[in-house]
């Protein structure tokens, strides 16, 4: 079955618009409240979930709304306010929830937010679940006797748990003193965290991106502007710089002289480390995950495998295969025998412990990885465009296949979380690698009438 409200990363969406109203997450907290009662059986009287959030000023009345939902359910809910999504995902653990909830739009603009979910693992929720919670969705809401209401706490020392967990990931016989590091928190969810892991390792810390006021998350920094964190780094003169999206889960660093590092180039530093320790028995990617890094990794003997885009299907792929490492080339990095799902703050770390360990610097460790070039186009999409069928579009791709002769790759793929079509090319010549994208752009526009 197809879902019809849940994406590759949960419920998103612009605030007022469809899904992100307090009438419709009122009624999701409600739907999955009760199809987490259902799961329980007797184990416990009142089910629990933890609920955190970013910065967006649409985070209070949406929190307000899902905790009605929930409480009607009849379902606990414990509120930890503005907190990374992999925090929630530890402390569902931690605390021994039934289930944690974000509310985030990751790196989208304020305008945007997004509900998403977590297992009493620490793990997204699975399809079958999300199926259950739309078919909920579409009986009534109702309400519990007030006998039956669930209740509602907060956590105070929710931060200090997770800087804790974060610091735990980090070899006992390292620190980081002596380091200057930038720390861009994208105004988001680790603004008040993530500065503090760092420096309590022993880091000098110059922030950028730690003042959330409502509406300036993702705005010219983190993850997906990582330009505001070079400039630091260079007029600082710090060794690095970390780089962190809306809601924590997504990484991309930056050396002393400037050049930046995705998400591929410190997952392959992280995998290039642990085989000095330990056999790599394989990568998982997606299917943007750079041919380079797919190259290196396969002269050091290391397998890639390539998921959906999306790191809940990278994270399917792993478990499935016993794999410990996979991530996106956006910066979602997962490390298994660290964290149950990706982390940012984490996934630093592992590359901060490789290079202290192994006393190199960024360019030295990723030096054996050269990316090709790729050259990603979004287009926005009408409801209902069938690009998939439409003959000037394949006509385009053949041709942009032909002329990459082998050498290279063509994708186009829909967003899970905005109505875009993403065009990547992907090969060795630079020049041909951007013509053959607009060429293909160009054709998908005329398809759509434009």
């Amino acid at each position: 079955m197809s879902r019809k409200y849940f994406g590759t990363d949960g419920v998103r969406g612009r605030v007022g618009e469809t899904s992100i109203t307090p009438d419709f997450v009122m009624r999701l907290g409600y739907a999955a409240g009760m199809v987490l009662a259902a799961g329980q059986g007797h184990a416990v009287e009142h089910p629990a979930v933890l609920i955190g959030k970013d910065t967006r000023i649409s985070g209070y009345m949406l929190e307000a709304a899902l905790e009605a939902g929930f409480t009607a359910a009849g379902v606990d809910v414990v509120l930890c306010g503005p907190i990374p999504t992999p925090a929630v995902a530890y402390l569902t653990r931690a605390l021994r929830l039934q289930a944690g909830v974000v509310l985030s739009a990751s790196h989208n603009p304020y305008e945007d937010n997004g509900i998403k979910f977590f297992s009493a693992q620490g793990t997204k929720l699975s399809d079958a679940i999300e199926l259950a919670i739309e078919a909920q969705l579409d009986q009534p809401m109702q309400c519990m006797t007030s006998r039956r209401l669930g209740r509602a706490r907060r956590v105070d020392d929710a931060a200090g748990r997770y800087i804790e967990f974060c610091k735990s990931t980090f070899p006992n016989d390292l620190d980081l003193h002596g380091m200057k590091i930038v720390v861009d928190s994208a105004h988001g969810a680790a603004y008040r965290v993530a500065p503090k892991v760092f420096h309590e390792l022993g880091a000098e810390i110059v922030g950028v991106g730690d003042a959330p006021n409502g509406f300036n998350i993702n705005d010219g920094v983190g993850a997906t502007a990582p330009q505001a964190m070079r400039e630091a780094v260079l007029a600082s003169k710090a060794d690095c710089g970390i780089a962190l999206d809306g809601d924590g889960d997504r990484l991309v660093m930056v050396d002393s002289s400037g050049e930046i590092y995705d998400g591929d180039r410190l997952l392959y530093l992280i995998a290039r480390h642990s085989l000095r320790s330990a056999p790599v028995n394989g990568i998982g990617g997606t299917l943007m995950s750079n041919l380079g890094f797919e190259h290196a990794l396969l002269r050091l003997n290391i397998p890639l495998g390539r998921a959906k885009v999306g790191d809940r299907y990278v994270l399917e792929m792993m478990q499935e295969r016993g794999w410990v490492l996979g991530g996106e080339n956006s910066g979602h990095i997962i490390c298994l025998d660290r964290h149950s799902t990706g982390d940012g703050i984490v996934a630093a770390l592992q590359v901060l412990a490789a290079l202290r360990a192994s006393k190199e610097s960024l360019a030295d460790a990723c030096a054996d990885l050269v990316l090709y070039p790729q050259k990603l186009i979004n287009i926005r999409l009408p409801a209902g465009f069938d690009w998939a069928h439409d003959a000037k579009i394949h006509a385009a791709i053949e041709s942009a296949e032909a002329s990459l002769n082998g050498a290279g790759r063509v994708l186009l793929r829909p967003s899970g979380t905005e109505p875009l079509l993403r065009v990547m090319v992907e090969g060795r010549d630079a020049a041909v690698v951007a013509h053959q994208a607009e060429t293909i752009a160009a054709a998908v526009r005329s398809a759509m009438g434009n």
